[in-house]
């Protein structure tokens, strides 16, 4: 297997750009506060722990390959004999030997197969932490987006009713109902507490980001500057395909089956016996009892041959059916994923279907009318035409389709990254934009 490079998805993230620039200025240098969604991605696959802590296993994997293929340790042996043992040439003094054993053709192979396929899993398993932590950035960060757009609203609104104050306590002095001023009052502090709440949010929504960009809990982010997204049209038989072929997590599954297929031949190869070469060199001393004897002296040696006997056939039946379980269990767990996969894209294609109709609603219908509402019952009250609950309700229906708008915003943008990181590329090719109505 040749050596797989790590390379962090900048990639991704200057094609993820590609639809982050319809809402977001990306600033082309890195600064000390991430300022746009491109800058959270490159912390975070920079800085995160434990994005580093799956790149360290592929390593720790890498070093286990040519650890695999190598031979096993050959066998030095040395024997002194503390008595010498008499032959014809002379006494044995002492004796060498040197083995090296042998696996069976092929062995060696396959366990570099098996130690290979197990990194390729890893390395595999690696991007798509890297992907899930895209996804997870970025679904935090239109959270994160959408928190700042509800504080600013609500904001806005408190300070809107706060106006009307002065001129309903003039009216109440004048002989008019205190119920109208009690009720503004109400709806004031009920909005304030809204905002508090909102703002609470804000502390473990910037925790969580922080956490991921491996920064300090409290590190400040300011609030992004973002818009609603394009409405999309999604080509969700290509999208299939583009997953199929490109989700790391299939990818990884599909890796551990071949690991699996290649630990089931090394069980089998494990069935034949190992071969051991040794070389053995003994020092003879002077005879001493008939130093005219042919070769007296001379030191002696030679070549020995050894093979293991795998006689326990049971042993060796189990281990072939273990991997083999071992396979099956890989091949049914690839199979389950691409199920679940399938079924998360069409939740996140019916669910940005869901969000970019909202936005269609809420953006181009019914904004415009609430906003007009808000006109009028602020003209009506101040002409003595409407009472105060005309005006409450008017701001208060705005700000409930404002955040809904932006919520339907934020969602559409989480489901399109989703689509995006699912497939593991730009989305280009299976989403065409299209003009809003």
């Amino acid at each position: 297997m040749h050596r797989l490079r790590f390379q962090p998805l900048y990639r991704f993230a200057g094609l993820l750009a590609i639809y982050v620039s319809l809402a977001l200025p990306l600033s082309a240098q890195s600064t000390p506060q991430p300022q746009g969604l491109e800058d959270y991605l490159r912390l975070a696959l920079t800085q995160n722990p434990g994005l580093d802590a799956f790149a360290q296993r592929y390593e720790a994997a890498m070093q286990r390959i040519p650890q695999a293929s190598a031979l096993p340790d050959p066998k030095l042996g040395i024997n002194h004999f503390v008595e010498s043992v008499q032959t014809r040439t002379g006494p044995q003094e002492n004796a060498l030997s040197l083995s090296q054993t042998l696996p069976w053709f092929g062995t060696l192979q396959q366990r570099e197969t098996v130690a290979s396929t197990q990194a390729e899993a890893l390395w595999h398993a690696f991007q798509n932490q890297q992907l899930q932590l895209t996804r997870q950035v970025s679904q935090a960060y239109y959270d994160y987006a959408y928190l700042g757009k509800a504080i600013e609203l609500t904001t806005q609104k408190t300070e809107l009713l706060e106006r009307l104050l002065p001129i309903v306590d003039e009216r109440v002095r004048g002989g008019g109902s205190l119920n109208a001023l009690l009720r503004l009052k109400v709806e004031i502090g009920k909005i304030n507490d809204q905002r508090q709440s909102l703002e609470n949010s804000r502390l473990a929504q910037r925790a969580q980001l922080n956490q991921m960009m491996g920064q300090p809990a409290d590190s400040e982010l300011p609030w992004p500057e973002w818009s609603a997204p394009t409405p999309i049209s999604v080509d969700t038989a290509a999208l299939l395909v583009a997953v199929r072929e490109s989700n790391p997590e299939l990818a990884m599954l599909q890796s551990r089956v071949d690991s699996a297929q290649a630990s089931q031949e090394l069980a089998r190869l494990d069935r034949f016996p190992d071969v051991t070469l040794g070389l053995n060199y003994i020092q003879i001393g002077a005879p001493e009892i008939n130093p005219t004897t042919p070769d007296a002296g001379q030191d002696a040696w030679g070549v020995s041959f050894a093979v293991n006997l795998p006689i326990w056939l049971n042993s060796n039946k189990a281990q072939r059916a273990e991997t083999l379980s071992q396979r099956r269990a890989a091949e049914q767990d690839f199979s389950q994923r691409w199920n679940a996969l399938q079924s998360e894209i069409s939740f996140s294609i019916a669910y940005l279907k869901d969000a970019d109709r909202r936005i269609q609603l809420y953006g181009t219908e019914l904004l415009g009318l609430a906003e007009q509402a808000v006109e009028i019952s602020h003209s009506s009250y101040e002409n003595g035409q409407a009472s105060i609950l005309e005006v409450i309700d008017s701001e208060r229906s705005l700000l409930d389709l404002q955040l809904l708008y932006w919520r339907a915003a934020a969602d559409s943008w989480k489901q399109t990254i989703t689509l995006q990181t699912l497939s593991n590329q730009a989305l280009t090719q299976h989403l065409k934009l299209q003009n809003p109505k």
